[in-house]
């Protein structure tokens, strides 16, 4: 079995876009419902649907080229 290694970027990992969405979604499930809910009016979409477009935005971010992240 191949072990798994990190990305040489792995110290820049907070500024990858997908990584802040996951973050995010972490942040979103710890919140009591009722903020949930508030949050989500605020933009306009149901709460039960915030992971699932925040999921898509993580993979769609981890597509992008991301010049900020790479090693200089």
């Amino acid at each position: 079995m191949k072990i798994p290694r990190p990305i040489p970027e792995w110290k820049r990992a907070w500024r990858m876009f997908s990584v802040q969405a996951s973050a995010i979604i972490v942040a979103w499930v710890a919140l009591p419902m009722d903020q949930q809910a508030a949050l989500a009016g605020l933009v306009g979409i149901p709460p039960e649907a915030v992971p699932g477009v925040l999921a898509a935005l993580a993979i769609v971010g981890r597509m992008v080229d991301q010049p900020k992240v790479r090693a200089e």
